[in-house]
């Protein structure tokens, strides 16, 4: 199967930058895409960013201009780098990957979160 360990989270103030990190391993044998999500309090998961194994990226409109994906693919390592945090930003993010193992069909696979709060 496939593993995604979290890194990077944390207490920032508003106007700091953080920097998640997520590094898959398993026996993954293609890698459609790979993003983050989170899920506020109350809230539903919702996407922050997602980059392709093409190297297209998306993001949603309130982390635009703010936050940057990016990937390492020979260590199947993907990264967020979030500038100018807000409080809204505070949500548990969570890593995703969107591929293959050996022998399985195509799916999603989830890290375990990690907290990222904002706060003065």
């Amino acid at each position: 199967q496939v593993q995604l360990v979290e890194s990077g989270g944390g207490l920032a103030q508003p106007g700091e930058s953080l920097r998640l990190s997520c590094a898959a391993s398993g026996s993954i044998a293609r890698i459609n895409a790979m993003g983050w999500y989170r899920q506020a309090p109350g809230k539903q998961r919702e996407l922050v960013a997602i980059t392709t194994s093409g190297g297209s990226t998306n993001y949603a409109d309130s982390v635009k201009g703010r936050f940057t994906i990016s990937r390492d693919n020979a260590k199947n390592t993907v990264f967020l780098q979030m500038n100018s945090l807000k409080p809204e930003d505070t949500a548990v993010y969570y890593c995703n990957l969107d591929g293959w193992v050996w022998g399985s069909n195509r799916r999603d696979y989830w890290g375990q979160g990690t907290q990222v709060t904002v706060s003065s």
